[in-house]
């Protein structure tokens, strides 16, 4: 059956509506009919088998028929992406909402080769987050990971806690912001210096002082050239932990995608 994304503040079992986008690309792109099934979902665990029963000029109704909860994955991975050039980032947030992340901070490094000034940074973070809801809505996954605004790697440390966790916006396209992360259990960040650890040390190390494995981890991967010296060492101050990818020096969509599936492997 199709799937189709309802926002948190607009999700109403009893009266389930499609408007906007969704909307029109139920009625005029898949044509769909009164009487067809959909999916619906509202990004944070809830999902309702319903049947359409009547179309208004720019709206949807339907009739839920079946509920259902899906509950969070046991740990929380937000990935922290320096952005890339070309659209590797679109590739990198739809690849990581099908793995399994639950949060993508987009860095504007020293060395981001991309334009990204304040006119076009919500511009980009829209359509970003709008990549994030058509991979959920193919995936099935029914909790939508929120898409950070683009910030410089110094302001990341001081802005992400405080943002995390603040509803925002009341767009169709845009979640609610999910459960703050004020805090992570473990801190990552992918280098190529030579004290980098191997992400399996650094998790049974973890894992014999603290136990139970972390509930919550940050991973940060750099841009095309990695992150500056400085860059490094302010992560450092802040608790990441620097971790190798191996000997072979991987692109930085191949980077990302390799960290969160190795973190979501070992720890969802």
């Amino acid at each position: 059956m199709h799937r189709f994304y309802v926002a948190p503040e607009n999700w109403n079992p009893n009266a389930l509506t499609l408007s906007g986008s969704e909307a029109h690309h139920c009625r005029d792109v898949l044509r769909m009919l009164r009487g067809d099934k959909a999916v619906l979902f509202n990004g944070r665990g809830s999902e309702i088998t319903a049947e359409i029963v009547d179309f208004e000029r720019g709206a949807v109704h339907l009739r839920r028929l079946h509920e259902s909860n899906t509950p969070p994955l046991r740990c929380r991975i937000t990935l922290g992406q320096a952005i890339p050039k070309g659209k590797n980032m679109e590739l990198i947030v739809q690849k990581a909402v099908e793995i399994g992340a639950s949060e993508i901070a987009p860095l504007i490094s020293e060395r981001t080769i991309v334009d990204v000034d304040p006119a076009s940074a919500g511009q980009k973070q829209e359509k970003w987050q709008q990549i994030a809801i058509e991979a959920a809505k193919q995936c099935g996954q029914n909790w939508l990971p929120h898409v950070h605004a683009p910030r410089k790697v110094k302001n990341f440390f001081i802005d992400f806690p405080v943002e995390a966790g603040v509803p925002t916006g009341k767009s169709q396209n845009l979640p609610l912001k999910t459960a703050a992360t004020t805090t992570f259990d473990l801190r990552l960040i992918g280098s190529l210096q030579p004290d980098a650890l191997h992400l399996k040390n650094i998790l049974a190390e973890f894992s014999s002082e603290h136990r139970p494995l972390p509930e919550s981890v940050l991973m940060l991967i750099g841009p095309e050239g990695d992150f500056t010296p400085a860059e490094l060492a302010l992560a450092k101050s802040h608790g990441c932990r620097p971790i190798t990818l191996g000997p072979i020096v991987l692109r930085v969509e191949t980077a990302a995608l390799y960290c969160l599936s190795v973190l979501c492997y070992e720890l969802l």
